[in-house]
């Protein structure tokens, strides 16, 4: 028992590491020689690359940190698949719920940046088409869906937060990942305040716009 909570904790902690990784920030600090804490809204996800750095960079970041949730929930499921661990099978959904959380928390948290980051979008993404693809195409849709009516890319982050539990549930997820996806959507939206304050007031940028002034956020 206690080297199979060992276990968990090791895969737990490497879950949050992967979300960790600071590719936004990097991503400016190569090719800009800038903190983008200090530009634009202030976080280190694509979109604010995107209004910093250029549209490729973008791409590259909004890719890699998806496959930061992919890594997260594949290391899991990985394990199980090639039988390489002692921890019982039916820990594993609460395992891989766990390790998208703590992906999730990284990304926003790192302990890298000081335990700052971005609101965790494109890591969620990952993170859900890695353990239920049906949920995170379905999460996907509605994002492309809102944003192609809004082209606001944080109400339409926070609609797909929204739609995660509701498709979990619909789709008859196991609980844990029904629990994932109530707590991950809330924490993505709470990472949104910001924007929410902004999209109330009718001042949240579209694509290719850009805030007047750093603020939390996006």
């Amino acid at each position: 028992m206690w080297l199979d909570l060992s276990v968990t904790a090791l895969l737990l902690i490497t879950a949050y590491l992967l979300g960790s990784i600071p590719t936004g920030y990097l991503a400016a600090l190569w090719l800009k020689g800038i903190d983008i804490r200090e530009y634009g809204s202030g976080s280190t996800g694509a979109t604010n690359v995107l209004r910093t750095v250029g549209k490729v960079p973008a791409v590259v970041v909004l890719l890699v940190d998806a496959f930061k949730g992919v890594a997260a929930i594949a290391l899991i499921k990985g394990l199980y698949a090639l039988d390489l661990t002692t921890i019982p099978a039916s820990w594993q959904a609460w395992l891989v719920a766990g390790a998208g959380l703590a992906a999730i928390l990284g990304h926003s948290k790192s302990i890298w940046l000081s335990f700052t980051g971005g609101k965790s979008v494109a890591t969620s993404l990952g993170i859900l088409l890695t353990m239920s693809w049906q949920v995170g195409l379905g999460t996907f849709g509605v994002f492309a869906i809102a944003l192609g009516l809004s082209r606001i890319v944080s109400l339409s982050s926070i609609a797909g937060a929204v739609a995660v539990g509701l498709l979990m549930i619909i789709l008859k997820q196991p609980l844990p990942y029904q629990l994932f996806g109530g707590a991950a959507g809330l924490y993505v939206i709470l990472r949104h305040r910001s924007n929410i304050e902004r999209i109330l007031a009718g001042s949240e940028p579209q694509i290719g716009q850009s805030l007047p002034q750093m603020s939390e956020g996006n």
